[in-house]
C-alpha cells in the first residue's frame, strides 16, 4: 500500500483561474449596446449594423429596444402587454402570457423584450447604471419630444430622464438633482438638489409656474428672476436652459457651457 499524502488545506480564493479574467458579460453587453446605439444613430440599418457588428439582426433590434432607442408598433405592443401580466406574474410566466395574448412564439416575445440582466432600462434606471450611450440617448429623445410638444407631462419626462446630469447655475455653479420614488414605486415630483448639503427639495410646482412664465419656447431670458420670484428660481433657470425650453444670453452661456 502507497504511503499516505498528508491533507493540504485549500487556499481562499484557489481553484481553476478564468481564461479570460477581463471578460465581463455586462460589460460586454455594454460595449455592444453602445456601438449598436451609435450606428443606428447614422441611420444604418439593422442589419447593416448586425453585419458590422457580426452579430444577428435580432440581437442588435434587442439592443437598440434595450436601450429605449428602437420603436415600431409590434415592439410596444409587446412591451405593454408584457408589463401587464408582469405585475403579477413572474418574468417566465410572463413572457408565456404574453405569448398565448399575442400568438406568437416564445423566441419572438423575448426578441421584443429589452435585456433583463445589465441594467440599461433607460427609464427606471440611475445615470450610473445605464451605458453611455444610452444616457445620450435618453437625454435626445427627452429634448426632441418637449420641443416638439411643449407641455407638462413632456417637461416632467424631461426632468426624469435628466435626474442626477450635471447642471450650471447662471455663475457657473454645478448642481445635479435626485428623484425620490413613492409607495408605488413612481417618482414623487420634487427635485431633490444637491448642490449643498441640507438643501431642501424644489417642489414640481415651482417648476410649472416658471415653465408657464415663459413668453416663447427658445426666447433669451437675461436672468433667473425673469422667470418670476420663485424658490430655486437659480437651479430651474440652469434645468430650463439645458432643456432648450429658454436661451441666455452670450456671456451667461460661456459661464453654464465652460
Amino acid at each position: 500500500m502507497g504511503e499516505k499524502i498528508p491533507y493540504k488545506a485549500r487556499k481562499p480564493g484557489g481553484g481553476r483561474k478564468k481564461r479570460k479574467p477581463e471578460y465581463g458579460a455586462g460589460k460586454k453587453l455594454k460595449e455592444q449596446l453602445d456601438a449598436a446605439v451609435v450606428l443606428y444613430n447614422s441611420e444604418m440599418s439593422l442589419q447593416t449594423i448586425a453585419d458590422a457588428l457580426s452579430l444577428n439582426p435580432i440581437k442588435v433590434r434587442k439592443l437598440l429596444i434595450t436601450a429605449g432607442v428602437y420603436e415600431s408598433d409590434t415592439a410596444k405592443l409587446v412591451w405593454q402587454t408584457f408589463n401587464t401580466f408582469r405585475e403579477t406574474q413572474s418574468y417566465s410566466t410572463a413572457v408565456t402570457s404574453t405569448m398565448a395574448a399575442l400568438q406568437l412564439s416564445r423566441p419572438s416575445v423575448t426578441s421584443y423584450l429589452p435585456y433583463e440582466k445589465g441594467v440599461y432600462f433607460p427609464e427606471d434606471a440611475d445615470a450610473a447604471n445605464i451605458s453611455t450611450g444610452a444616457e445620450r440617448q435618453r437625454h435626445y429623445r427627452a429634448v426632441v419630444a418637449l420641443k416638439k410638444n411643449p407641455c407638462e407631462e413632456n417637461l416632467w419626462k424631461c426632468v426624469v430622464a435628466f435626474r442626477e446630469y450635471k447642471f450650471k447655475t447662471m455663475s457657473s455653479l454645478p448642481f445635479t438633482y435626485k428623484l425620490k420614488k413613492g409607495r408605488e414605486d413612481e417618482f414623487t415630483k420634487e427635485l431633490w438638489i444637491d448642490r449643498r448639503e441640507g438643501s431642501k427639495s424644489l417642489a414640481w410646482s415651482s417648476v410649472l409656474l416658471a415653465y408657464h412664465n415663459i413668453g416663447k419656447i427658445g426666447e433669451v431670458v437675461d436672468r433667473p428672476k425673469a422667470l418670476g420670484d420663485i424658490r430655486g428660481v437659480s437651479y430651474i433657470y440652469g434645468i430650463f436652459y439645458r432643456f432648450g425650453l429658454i436661451d441666455v444670453p452670450k456671456k451667461v452661456k460661456e459661464k453654464m457651457t465652460k
